[in-house]
Order: C-alpha cells, then sequence, then structure tokens
C-alpha cells in the first residue's frame, strides 16, 4: 500500500469514529428526553387512576336504592312435553351399472398378459 492509500483509510477511519460519537451523543440525549416525557406521562396516568379509584370507593360505600317488588302471578300450569319425533332413515339403494370396455380381452388373447413366468 502507498502514503496515499493509508492516508484515505486513516481519514475514512477518522470520519466513521466522528459520526459514531454524533450517533451515541444524539441517542443518549433522545433517551433522556423520552425518560423525562414518560415520567410525565406516568405521573399524569397514575394521578387519573387515583382520582378513578377514589370514585369507585366512594360507589362502593353508598347503599345501593331498593329493589321494586315483585308483581304478583298465577300459579303456573304444568306444560306437557312435545311428543318425540324419531326419524328413521330408509335403506340405501345401491345401484351397479356393468359396462363392458371392448380392449379388455385383447390385450390378454395377444399373448402380452403376463402370469405365465
Amino acid at each position: 500500500m502507498n502514503r496515499f492509500h493509508v492516508t484515505v483509510l486513516a481519514l475514512l477511519l477518522a470520519g466513521s469514529a466522528v459520526l459514531g460519537a454524533v450517533a451515541v451523543t444524539r441517542t443518549t440525549g433522545l433517551g433522556a428526553a423520552a425518560r423525562q416525557t414518560n415520567d410525565a406521562a406516568v405521573a399524569a396516568r397514575t394521578k387519573q387512576l387515583a382520582t378513578y379509584a377514589a370514585k369507585l370507593r366512594e360507589e362502593l360505600a353508598a347503599k345501593p336504592p331498593a329493589l321494586p317488588a315483585l308483581p304478583k302471578r298465577p300459579a303456573a300450569t304444568p306444560v306437557s312435553q312435545a311428543p318425540r319425533i324419531v326419524y328413521q332413515q330408509p335403506p340405501p339403494v345401491v345401484v351397479t351399472v356393468h359396462r363392458q370396455h371392448g380392449d379388455d380381452d385383447s390385450y390378454e388373447a395377444d399373448g402380452a398378459g403376463g402370469g405365465d413366468d
């Protein structure tokens, strides 16, 4: 390698190191800002939940209103059961159709049908 190539390579490595350092500092800065924002959001949500929990405790402590009285009904008459229906399937109908193919016997008649080996 000649000196020019070594110098260019060193400059490229130095530039990438600088860019990496800048990226690291920006990332950590974003992390700190996000943490502050997240802490504020958590605090607000905690306050909302505490208010809601207090409201629920208040509702539980309050006595619910009395239920209305049930209306008077005549005694129920016994209901007869509907007749049971049983479906019986008819036996299956099997239809067999025999068809004769003309080429079945000719193959064995030519002597090509094995079996006598």
